[in-house]
C-alpha cells in the first residue's frame, strides 16, 4: 500500500482486502471498517443499492458516481473514492486536493491490473 499507492503521492489512503471484506493491507491512520469494506465487496457494481446508500468509507459518505463490474467511483467535495476489484482483492484509494480524480484512478487500475496479472 505505502509503496505502490501512497509513495506515487497520487493516493492519500488506501486499503487491500479481500472479498470477504478482510483487510489485507492498509495505510498508517486509515480508520475504514471491515463491516464497510464488505458492504462495498457485495454490492460491488449493485446498481440498485450503491447509487442509492452512496459508497461509505471510513465513516465518510461519497457520493456514487459510476460503477462497472471492475471499478467504483465516489466523489465528496473536492476528495473521492476510487474502488477496484481484482481476482481476488479489492483496492480502495481514497484522494484528497490537490490530487485529481484521474491520478488516483491511473495508480489505483495500474496496481489492480498487476495483481490480476499475477492471479490476486
Amino acid at each position: 500500500v505505502d509503496d505502490q499507492l501512497l509513495a506515487t503521492k497520487s493516493v492519500s489512503q488506501a486499503v487491500i482486502c479481500g472479498h470477504d471484506g478482510n483487510i489485507w493491507a492498509t495505510s498508517a491512520g486509515f480508520g475504514v471498517t471491515a463491516a464497510e469494506l464488505k458492504h462495498l465487496a457485495t454490492n460491488f457494481g449493485n446498481m440498485s443499492v450503491l447509487p442509492m446508500s452512496g459508497l461509505n468509507v471510513n465513516g465518510i459518505k461519497y457520493m456514487f458516481l459510476s460503477a462497472n463490474d471492475q471499478v467504483m467511483r465516489g466523489k465528496k467535495g473536492t476528495s473521492g473514492v476510487h474502488i477496484m476489484k481484482t481476482v481476488q482483492a479489492i483496492i480502495l484509494s481514497i484522494y484528497h486536493e490537490p490530487i485529481v480524480a484521474e491520478q488516483c484512478a491511473n495508480t489505483t487500475e495500474k496496481l489492480g491490473e498487476y495483481l490480476i496479472s499475477v492471479g490476486y
